[in-house]
């Protein structure tokens, strides 16, 4: 089976699944005030459905159209712009005949269990599989970092000791942690023994942002060379499996990404590298491709990681926290969206099939499945009419102005906002497509 076919039904499966869970958010309160659900739908049935069976009073299917889901609830202004039931007088098994509060806890339903199965997964992760981390001991060279951070005063081969003043756990996290959260200190120990406790700028993670620096420490690496790609200018200039990279451009190379940093000249024009094969110096200028590229790569970092594992309380608390945090980081790089440079990376299904591994694994799965799902609950929050958010600002506003919205006026919110997410769905797969094709 194809990376692509893996990614493509593990997106399906995981889809599939939430958007069932977050209908039922729905679904079970809505039963609970005795509410009646005229459809229980897995993707959208428009025109016909691919399966539908009826049970009580309530058509479960399955829609031909994979964007989603819905519960049609009687007496709501909802996808399905049924005006003719809202014509009618109301009835007592109508959401619009219930209190404001019972429709609240409906419309917060979806969201809700949005959230819980996010945490649930991340804490039975916690709990059947445990968690890799990697310590200093686990890095013995320590990190290299990019020229930017060198200006703050890091340094190739530094160790981090603690963020804020406090000790920091797993240190591959410091590059989320820079460019997502609040760090204000970074102390860390050179390699002359010496240790520094250097001042992070305020905007680092904007910084970041803006210069597409994603990730300032990588763990330190030897300039090996391990894969050389066929019919690429690394091959056909005569450079070999094994050869350690000395210098390019008559600039040294002690880690792998002075080597990626040094190269990055226009194609066509000729690049000066100096390697050691068998202890023998050897010059060889390489010009690269169209792409920019050499068509050579290093070896994989096949250091030891450290393993935790964790108890069913320590579990529980741990993935109740890992979940806070996965929700808080997502909110705050939300921000980026709204600039001209991150409306540009704004992804699609592709980019959301990319999140899943490439070969099937269990526990990487279920991880990007929490993820989707509490990217799901943010995105449906959000006050934009047609979504959840939007229903439950309009609740709110009723709640406390005690009046309800004009039902027609309503009417239309719901077009528009419908308008808005296929406008927001058509640009975020148009921008995966454009990604396919030009990069």
């Amino acid at each position: 089976m194809t990376p692509f076919a893996v990614k493509a039904i593990q997106l399906l499966l995981s889809l599939s699944l939430l958007i069932v869970l977050h209908e039922l958010g729905h679904f079970i309160p809505a039963k609970i005030f005795k509410t009646r659900v005229e459809k229980f739908f897995l993707f959208f049935d428009v025109k016909f459905a691919l399966f539908k069976k009826k049970i009580g009073e309530t058509t479960y299917g399955i829609g031909w159209l994979p964007l989603g889901g819905y519960v049609k609830i009687s007496g709501m202004i909802d996808e399905s712009m049924d005006k003719e039931q809202m014509a009618l007088p109301p009835q007592p098994w109508e959401f619009r005949s219930k209190p404001a509060w019972q429709r609240l806890i409906i419309m917060l339903g979806g969201v809700t269990v949005n959230i819980i199965v996010g945490f649930v997964i991340y804490m039975s992760l916690l709990y059947f599989y445990g968690r890799n981390i990697m310590t200093n001991e686990d890095m013995p060279q320590g990190f290299a970092v990019v020229k930017e951070f060198e200006e703050m005063g890091f340094r190739d081969g530094d160790k981090i000791l603690t963020v804020n003043s406090k000790e920091f756990q797993n240190k591959t996290d410091i590059n989320k942690h820079l460019f997502l959260r609040d760090v204000e200190t970074i102390e860390v120990a050179h390699t002359d023994g010496s240790t520094e406790n250097i001042v992070v700028p305020e905007d680092i993670g904007l910084k970041m942002f803006k210069e597409d620096i994603r990730k300032p420490f990588q763990l330190a690496r030897e300039p090996v060379i391990d894969t050389i790609l066929p019919d690429y200018p690394a091959a056909k200039a005569g450079i070999e499996k094994g050869d350690i990279i000395v210098s390019i451009n008559d600039r040294p190379v002690k880690y792998w990404n002075d080597f990626t940093e040094n190269s990055l000249k226009k194609s066509g024009e000729p690049q000066k590298l100096v390697v050691s094969r068998n202890g023998e110096l050897k010059n060889i200028d390489v010009i690269a491709n169209e792409d920019g590229l050499f068509g050579i790569n290093h070896y994989e970092f096949v250091g030891k990681a450290t393993h935790l594992d964790y108890s069913l309380g320590e579990s529980i608390a741990g993935g109740f926290g890992y979940g806070i945090n996965i929700l808080t980081d997502y909110v705050t790089q939300f921000k980026y969206v709204f600039t001209s440079k991150g409306a540009t990376q704004v992804g699609g299904f592709g980019a959301i099939g990319n999140l899943f591994p490439d070969a099937w694994n269990w526990a990487s799965f279920w991880e990007t499945t929490a993820l989707i799902s509490i990217i799901l609950a943010f995105m449906n929050i959000l006050p934009i009419p047609a979504l959840d958010g939007g229903h439950v600002v309009f609740l709110l506003y009723e709640m406390v102005s005690g009046r309800k919205p004009n039902e027609k006026f309503m009417e239309y919110a719901q077009m528009v906002g419908f308008f808005i997410l296929i406008a927001l769905v058509l640009f975020a797969n148009g921008n995966d497509i454009y990604r396919w094709i030009f990069k």
